[in-house]
């Protein structure tokens, strides 16, 4: 069993790996809480995730809701499990207008043996704009 240093510097590299990901560094998207990333997200409505008309692009919402689940997720995954998306839904639920900061908190549901199921929701100063459920499927890492 590793020790819980490992198992902690472990969760960090995965972590830190998604942040890493080109897309959300170029939407700028940061944790809540460095602390805790489950905690979730945020990012702020700049040129990259604008449509055509200056408000939140629904794609770019609907990807972080998946990345704000998996945070969410990653405590409850050992070692050697990685877990990737099979089905998502999501609900847009109000235009988002451009510079503002949206926060994306995902939340475990049920994390079976080989499924998860999930729950996301992301906000701007406390007001619900979309929703999505995730389900992972979880395979071997690497």
């Amino acid at each position: 069993m590793p020790s819980e240093i490992a198992r902690a510097t472990d969760h960090t590299a995965r972590v830190q790996a998604v942040l890493d990901i080109p897309l959300h560094r170029f939407l700028g998207v940061e944790l809540l809480d460095r602390a805790d990333p489950t905690a979730g997200l945020w990012f702020p409505v700049g040129v990259p995730a604008q449509n055509q008309v200056r408000l939140l692009h629904g794609g770019v919402v609907t990807a972080l809701l998946d990345v704000a689940a998996y945070l969410a997720l990653l405590p409850h995954l050992a070692a050697d499990e990685h877990a990737v998306t099979h089905d998502q839904t999501v609900s847009l639920l109000r235009p988002v207008s451009a510079d503002r900061r949206v926060e994306v908190v995902g939340t475990v549901l049920r994390r079976g043996r080989s499924v998860a199921f999930l729950r996301a929701e992301a906000t701007v100063d406390g007001t619900l704009v979309a929703a999505g459920h995730v389900t992972k499927t979880v395979v071997p890492a690497g």
